[in-house]
């Protein structure tokens, strides 16, 4: 290989050079690979032609390095700040400067190793102001003029702004477009520059007051013609230009406004960004300007804009700082930043006086609920300290609101006839008030109840229509949590293919109306588990790394983390799973569903790795407490894997001890879990063939019961590892014909599901017991041994490490 690095700096002989090189060498065993630079081709540059011609010839192939993606940016940065995971908000704050430059990641990446992570390092600030130092003093001042407008600034605004004569502007421009500093958007009849951090770069050389004299001046051009910009822009940009300006009381009402227009276009992100600044600068803005401002009422976030007996209920519908504290709590939750809205509440909590406004204080408390149980947690004792606060009083939103939120709480932690009770009362109380919103999210909780307390059909059917009244509304989030919910119903029961369409219904709602990463995650999550389920192996791979870049490369975990465990798992990869389990936040523990799939997966790994005291362990952490209500769906693969690895170490050293009480135990839980579906009662007749082989003994019956509820599922997983159990039965039973029937269609599913583990315990079956299975399927495996298999040996799995 031959390599030729900068060839935008070559002279003309080395270009004929190289020329003919590439013409006699395309017959040889030689590559060469040549680089050069786009942004120093200005447009009369000789190697424009020269690599138009180089391309006409054989063998030449022209390759555009595409810049770094978000998740080849957190690689990058873990291998320069030797580190296994860099920090989310560093990787988002690199990745956004950087815009996937590599050259610029490592200069950024080196200025926060040397503390310099508030601006530019002088090397790399020097770097980038190379070509604007080089232009035409008046292609200078075009240039930090176009700096102060944004990271892009439309024709028409630049040149009110400026009032140059046209000509001028144009040469101007001209000049800061040939070297690179500025890139025309022709769609939006704008300019940007070339980087980001070329704009901060001109920012951070503009003299002291300049750049909020050239704010001042963008503000009060848009104040004259506000037709320059984009309408859904000007309210946004109005506000930002003011901020810059340094001009409070100009600010509050215009952020105010521009939050309010974020709000409606779902731009949450950009609606806190708003209310900060607005708060920020609350206490510096004249009070005549605060008397002028007046409340917004947002019918879906019940909050008591005016509550009986509140003084401030004949002010006119005067806007409060404790009000846009209550817009930006709602608007960080939906951004999905739960910590930033609790930040919001508690700030409201100090200003609000608890016995003078309960109503109010309710309904951040309420807040606070929400934002941990987006987090993992219950919020139990938030929601209850609202419900306290409003003790004797009338009904309202907020009390219907309130109590929904405990009946979901009880939804999700241990479901019961009470939280249905719950959730009625709440569906009447927003029906008596006319709070459609909070009576549409206690119906879907209603749902949610029903499926968990076994009746099914009544459940989803109540969700399914709630569905079909948010999509007539239009309400985004309403949509996605019966996504979420849903497509989690139809996998627990079972239904995968069902699971897989309502997700990606989901997916496509969240994207198109911009909700927040935790939803992605989430439905994200709901769309690999059905996919995994059905063996379908490629497509949740794509969207488990899809979800890297989607979710904004989030380190929380939501599901996704014991996925890329779970696939791990499934191709053999020990170390990946372990990484992924480990990645699995403490927090996630507090909802039982979370709690019980992380420790059936704790089960199987320690199992796995012949751990089998841990394995024990886990399981037992995990059914300490009688398992809720409603969580079938979780506790039978838990109990099965807790059996699987009890039966697994029969024989080994100290594991004997004790197992008899760890058989009896999970013989207590699965008494109290349904079997009300086909899948249900595929993994109760799983466990007891598990819990027999445990004490010894061999129930092939048992099996083939599992293998025929199963079958109708149309899923690989679990009926893959009933066959396999049902085969390893049968061969001790010295029912060989029918052990090689079941073996080959459990090899058939494994290899559906893309499960190399199984395969392998297949494969050692087969060899074993010498049972007429295909094995040139598996190259290179030892020949099967001579003499006749001990039927009652093959009750273990001896493949497990370990064992």
């Amino acid at each position: 290989m031959l390599a030729i690095e900068d060839l935008h700096w070559s002279d003309r002989s080395t270009r004929e050079l190289l020329a003919y090189l590439i013409r006699t060498l395309h017959r040889s065993r030689v590559t060469v690979v040549a680089t050069y630079r786009t942004d120093d081709l200005h447009r009369g540059h000789p190697l424009r032609p020269y690599l138009a011609e180089l391309e006409r010839l054989q063998g030449v192939q022209r390759m555009e390095l595409e810049r770094l993606a978000r998740p080849e940016v957190e690689r990058l940065l873990a291998g320069l700040l030797d580190t296994s995971e860099p920090d989310r908000r560093l990787v988002g704050w690199i990745y956004e400067r950087s815009e996937g430059n590599p050259f610029l990641v490592e200069e950024l990446a080196y200025s926060y190793h040397d503390k310099e992570a508030v601006g530019l390092g002088n090397s790399l600030h020097d770097i980038l102001l190379v070509r604007v130092e080089a232009l035409p003093e008046p292609a200078q001042q075009v240039i930090k003029v176009a700096a102060g407008g944004g990271s892009s600034v439309e024709h028409v605004l630049l040149s009110a702004v400026l009032d140059l004569p046209e000509d001028d502007l144009f040469d101007a421009l001209c000049a800061a477009v040939s070297a690179h500093v500025l890139v025309p958007e022709a769609e939006s009849e704008s300019y940007g520059f070339r980087h980001a951090l070329m704009r901060a770069a001109v920012l951070d050389d503009l003299l002291p007051g300049e750049h909020s004299r050239i704010n001042r001046r963008y503000a009060m051009t848009l104040e004259s013609h506000p037709g320059l910009v984009a309408a859904h822009q000007w309210a946004g940009r109005l506000a930002s230009y003011w901020y810059l300006a340094h001009d409070p009381a100009r600010v509050l009402p215009a952020a105010l406004k521009a939050s309010r227009e974020a709000r409606r276009g779902n731009a949450f992100a950009e609606q806190v960004r708003m209310l900060e600044r607005a708060l920020e600068l609350w206490e510096q803005v004249p009070d005549e300007v605060l008397r002028e401002l007046r409340r917004y009422h947002w019918p879906d976030d019940a909050y008591p804009t005016a509550v009986e007996g509140d003084d401030r209920t004949a002010d006119g519908g005067r806007l409060h700082f404790v009000d846009v504290l209550a817009d930006a709590t709602v608007a960080a939750s939906r951004s999905g930043e739960p910590e930033q809205s609790v930040r919001f509440a508690r700030m409201a909590s100090r200003v609000i006086d608890e016995t003078a406004e309960p109503e109010r204080a309710a309904w951040f408390w309420l807040q606070r609920a929400r934002a941990a149980h987006s987090q993992g947690d219950t919020g139990e004792e938030e929601s209850e300290r609202a419900r306290r606060l409003l003790e004797g009083r009338p009904p309202t939103a907020v009390q219907a609101d309130v109590l929904s939120q405990i009946s979901l709480g009880g939804a999700l932690t241990h479901p019961s006839r009470e939280h249905i009770a719950i959730g009625e009362r709440a569906v009447r109380i927003a029906r008596e008030v006319g709070a459609s919103a909070v009576e549409l999210h206690a119906q879907v909780t209603l749902g949610m109840l029903c499926v968990f307390l076994g009746e099914i059909e009544a459940g989803l059917a109540l969700q399914r229509e709630v569905l079909a009244r948010a999509t007539e509304i239009a309400s985004p989030y309403l949509q996605a949590r019966l996504h979420v919910n849903l497509s989690a119903h139809y996998e627990q029961l079972g239904r995968s293919s069902e699971a897989v369409e309502i997700a990606r219904e989901g997916l496509a709602t969240a994207h198109r109306n911009r909700l927040n990463r935790l939803y992605r995650a989430r439905i994200l999550g709901n769309l690999v588990e059905p996919l995994l389920a059905q063996g379908r192996l490629q497509e949740a791979e794509a969207a488990l790394t899809s979800s890297l870049e989607d979710t904004g490369g989030m380190q929380r975990g939501d599901d996704l983390n014991r996925l890329h465990a779970e696939l791990a798992l499934l191709r053999g990869d020990l170390a990946g799973a372990v990484d992924g389990l480990a990645r699995i936040p403490s927090s996630q523990q507090q909802q039982p569903q979370r709690m019980l799939s992380r420790a059936d997966l704790a089960v199987r790994i320690a199992a796995r790795s012949g751990r089998f005291a841990d394995a024990r362990a886990e399981l037992l952490t995990a059914i300490e407490d009688e398992i809720p209500v409603g969580m079938d769906h979780y506790a039978w693969p838990l109990l099965v894997h807790g059996a699987v690895a009890e039966a697994d170490s029969r024989g080994l050293p100290d594991a004997d001890v004790g197992r008899a009480e760890v058989l009896e135990r999970i013989r207590r839980e699965a008494q109290r879990l349904s079997r009300a579906v086909p899948l249900y009662e595929g993994w109760a007749y799983m466990l007891d063939g598990e819990l027999a082989r445990a004490e010894g003994r061999n129930t092939p019956e048992v099996w083939v019961r599992a293998v025929e509820a199963l079958r109708p599922t149309g899923r690989p997983y679990p009926l893959a590892e009933a066959l396999f159990g049902a085969a390893v039965a049968h061969t001790a039973a010295g029912a060989r014909e029918e052990a090689g029937r079941l073996l080959r269609e459990a090899e058939e599913q494994a290899r559906k599901r893309g499960d190399t583990e199984l395969l392998r315990e297949v494969t050692a079956l087969a060899e074993r017991a010498r049972l007429p299975l295909d094995l040139s399927l598996f190259a290179g495996a030892p020949a099967a041994p001579t003499e006749a298999p001990d039927p009652s040996a093959t009750l273990n799995r001896p493949h497990r490490a370990g064992a």
